[in-house]
């Protein structure tokens, strides 16, 4: 279960539409300063919505991370199927040729 988020959805989407659009750009930390959040979050939020947008190729988009994620979880089911099956295989290996050492 992943931990609870610290700031709301609304507040990041609010926050990211206002630095986006307001020009000139504001200073990151005199925007995050006004909005009650830390620099860095709002940074992290910013470079997220720009991946999103397909602004920036340095940072995997939401869709992307979420795809890792489930293959990622995947992953470790197939490779515990696998363990399973070959412990399976073993075992009935033994019980098939009981002349064999084991």
């Amino acid at each position: 279960m992943p931990a609870p988020r610290k700031y709301p959805s609304e507040l990041r989407e609010r926050a990211v539409r206002l630095y986006r659009t307001s020009e000139p750009r504001p200073v990151i930390r005199r925007l995050a300063e006004d909005l009650g959040v830390h620099p860095e979050a709002l940074r992290s939020w910013i470079r997220q919505a720009e991946a999103d947008a397909g602004e920036r190729d340095d940072v995997l988009t939401t869709a992307e991370r979420a795809e890792l994620v489930a293959l990622r979880k995947e992953n470790v089911q197939l490779k515990r199927a696998n363990e399973v099956l070959r412990t399976a295989s073993a075992f009935f290996a033994a019980q098939l040729d009981p002349t064999r050492p084991r």
